[in-house]
């Protein structure tokens, strides 16, 4: 696997990642840095500006909602999104969940 599939497949498996870790909250959100945190502890070594631009490119695909409290990004997931966690839309950009 060469280096930029590799970059594109952690991108997704993040993207997945997030969009679980939201549909296990139970108001569906959460900030960026408990996701930051959650992700750190599934084995991705992200950066706080990582973490928050995978959440806006999540939120350009309709996956989320972001809303920003100074330097805090609280993120929402949407149904669209809820359904992607699932396996039962598929978006690209977003690895599909497992079997």
């Amino acid at each position: 696997m060469n280096t930029q599939k590799f970059s594109t497949h952690l991108s997704e498996d993040r993207r997945l990642i997030i969009l679980r870790l939201l549909a296990e909250m139970a108001t569906y959100s959460s900030n960026s840095s408990v996701l930051l945190l959650a992700l750190q502890a599934h084995g991705h070594a992200i950066t706080r500006d990582q973490i928050k631009t995978e959440l806006h490119w999540l939120a350009e695909q309709a996956l989320v909602t972001n809303t920003e409290y100074g330097s805090t990004l609280v993120t929402t997931l949407t149904e669209r999104g809820q359904d992607a966690a699932a396996g039962t839309a598929v978006v690209p950009g977003v690895k599909r969940p497992g079997a």
